[in-house]
């Protein structure tokens, strides 16, 4: 393996503050290194730096000849009045660019076909279109480069999960090559983890490298503080026996001390419980009563556009609910039905009398009106305190748990970066102890660690909680259950979470799947039918999933149901026989044996994990082995959900 640049003693000073601090490191070819770290903490500068962008106070970065550099910046630099075609291809005649497969792959997967509607085609001009649509020319552009370091700063901000996902799969298919390196600030953990073969952590000045992606930086990461923490103890035990020597005047007899050193058992001791949904459902209802919002064939529209069309949906004490959709389907726009801040076409919205809404919104302006107030000032305009896991927290408290310490309090609202701005927008919603929390991209501009902690605030957040995001791995974290907007006026319950929408979209021809134009309703198209599910599907759509599943709001339960009216209304599946439900039954128990045993499996492999954090071959293999336990599992899962409509 060659290297492609080299870093010495790297040093960069900004007024008093070291960004970086004589940091050594290199790119070599095959390498895919994804770069974290808090915000403001040096990341986009290092890019800076390996790219000969960003000039050195000290030391040296030197590049192999001829190194062709491909970037993608947080600011995009499309040339003005140029046309898509021109910002990707450049001068090119046709006939050039599209007979060569990765060219016409790109444009497929970013800005092509099935987009063009949403773009305006590829001789539309760069100057009309919104941010997440430049940033998709500035990949196509940076991606059809036939360069041999690939540099992308936060790729994934403004794409949609599946975008996320197809520039996952192009990075490490079509674009890797054993000659080429890629390295990428991503905040996205998914991506991370799905992309990155190493991962730099840049703070303090420094940068530690790690083998492998997020999941195996997370392990590495705390088997060095457990190390760290031990290594501590025993200095200061050492410390207390030369104290207590003085003191004496003369040595005494003591044992030597004993450390526990095996890295598995002391990470899996340290393991926090999983999230208890039954029990926060009980004290959400208790806060909440068995009615938060419901929606009564709810109809909303663009033009001609529709949005909603007849959706039936019924949220439920303790929801915790994930909505994806492709960008212009209209997420936002539902949560702000959701919240009653968006009138409907026809239709009701009920909600119930006890219901108290926090919406965050993506817009931080509404800060603006603030800007000359200290953090600490505007947090505590809201309220001084709350309860947090049945416990009275300060509002300083808080900020400090997202991020504010005891300085950053004392700070003007209006000097504060975005991602600091997304936090207070954050507190300053929680401290108003809503019931019902509608997120919308709660995750935009945060750090990773920053993100760890939101995550773990919400875990354990008491009431119903709607989020929207692209982040898979902030979905599947703090959420039980995930729908999705196809683009049609549907909403959709996807048992199989993120990757059953991936496959629904893949399904589903190109004028379907095209995105709407920014600021009106996704494109009308698909004859998918709604996927039943063990929430299912009330009203209208129950005729034509199957009838009403316990949950619904025609099975009466406590629940949460989605349903919108279909084009044809079908006749319900005839009910199993006996023997059939017996037989049901009978396949429930087996296959709940076989998750069972697949749980202790993958329980092992992340033992494994633990314990051998720092060889990379062996992290390799072993990730590889749980993507297979995920790959059966999710099967399994798909079995049982089948045998349960049965066995009812």
């Amino acid at each position: 393996m060659a290297n492609l640049v080299n870093l010495e003693r790297a040093t960069i000073h900004s007024g008093t503050r070291v960004i970086l601090d004589g940091v050594s490191l290199g790119i070599g070819t095959g390498d895919r290194i994804g770069v974290v770290g808090a915000n403001g903490g040096g990341k986009s500068t290092l890019l800076g730096v390996l790219a000969r962008r960003r000039t050195l106070d000290d030391g040296r970065v030197t590049h192999t000849g001829g190194l062709q550099i491909a970037e993608v910046a947080q600011d995009d630099d499309l040339p003005a009045g140029a046309t898509i075609r021109e910002a990707i291809v450049g001068d090119a005649a046709e006939h050039e660019w599209a007979s060569e497969s990765r060219i016409r792959e790109v444009l497929g997967g970013l800005v092509g076909d099935e987009r063009a509607g949403a773009l305006g085609g590829l001789g539309a001009v760069v100057d009309r279109l919104s941010g997440g649509e430049r940033r998709r020319v500035a990949l196509a552009r940076a991606l059809v480069a036939d360069a041999d370091l690939l540099m992308l700063d936060e790729p994934t901000n403004h794409l949609d999960v599946e975008g996320v996902t197809w520039l996952a799969r192009y990075l490490t298919t079509t674009w890797a090559r054993p000659d080429r390196a890629l390295i990428v600030v991503t905040h996205d953990r998914w991506f991370l983890d799905a992309v990155a073969t190493a991962t730099w952590e840049v703070h303090d000045g420094t940068v530690d490298a790690y083998d492998g992606g997020y999941a195996a930086y997370v392990l590495a990461r705390a088997e060095r503080a457990r190390i760290a923490a031990v290594t501590e103890e025993r200095r200061a035990n050492l410390l207390r026996k030369e104290l207590a020597w003085l003191r004496r005047g003369a040595p005494a007899r003591t044992s030597k001390p004993k450390f526990r050193l095996d890295a598995a058992a002391a990470l899996i001791s340290d393991e926090p419980p999983p999230r208890d949904s039954v029990e926060l459902m009980r004290f959400a209802t208790a806060r909440l009563g068995k009615d938060v919002v419901d929606l009564h064939d709810a109809s909303l529209a663009f033009g001609e556009r529709p949005m909603l069309a007849r959706v039936r949906w019924q949220l439920a004490p303790g929801d915790r609910i994930g909505l994806v959709g492709v960008n212009g389907a209209g997420k936002s726009t539902l949560l702000d039905v959701l919240a009653g801040e968006r009138p409907l076409d026809s239709g009701r919205r009920k909600q119930g009398v006890t219901v108290r809404v926090g919406h965050l919104t993506q817009d931080v302006r509404e800060l603006d009106e603030l800007a000359d107030r200290r953090v600490i000032e505007a947090i505590e305009s809201v309220r001084t305190s709350t309860m947090l896991a049945g416990k009275p927290v300060r509002a300083s408290a808080l900020a400090k748990r997202l991020g504010f310490p005891g300085p950053r309090q004392q700070v003007r609202v209006g000097d504060l970066s975005g991602g600091e701005r997304r936090r207070l927008q954050l507190l300053r919603v929680l401290l108003d102890e809503p019931n019902l929390l509608l997120l919308d991209e709660p995750t935009n501009d945060l750090d990773i660690d920053t993100l760890t902690a939101v995550e773990d605030l919400l875990d354990g957040w008491v009431g119903t909680l709607v989020v929207v995001s692209h982040d898979r791995y902030l979905l599947e974290r703090i959420t039980d259950r995930q729908v999705a907007l196809l683009g049609d006026g549907r909403i959709r319950d996807l048992p199989g979470g993120v990757d059953q929408y991936l496959q629904l979209r893949a399904g589903m021809p190109a004028p379907a799947r095209q995105a709407a134009p920014a600021g009106t309703a996704a494109g009308v198209g698909g004859d998918a039918p709604p996927i039943p599910s063990g929430a299912a599907v009330a009203g209208a759509a129950g005729a034509a999933a199957g009838g009403s599943a316990p949950g619904s709001a025609a099975g009466g339960a406590t629940g949460s149901s989605t349903a919108s009216e279909p084009a044809d209304r079908g006749a319900s599946p005839p009910a199993a026989n006996p023997a059939q439900q017996r037989e049901a039954r009978k396949n429930l128990a087996r296959i709940e044996r076989q998750l069972q045993r697949l749980t202790e499996k993958a329980g092992r492999i992340h033992t494994d994990m633990a314990a051998q954090a720092s060889d990379h071959a062996a992290m390799v293999r072993l990730s590889s082995d749980l993507r297979a336990v995920d790959t059966e599992r999710e099967a399994l899962e798909e079995d049982w959900l089948a045998q349960a409509e049965l066995a009812e």
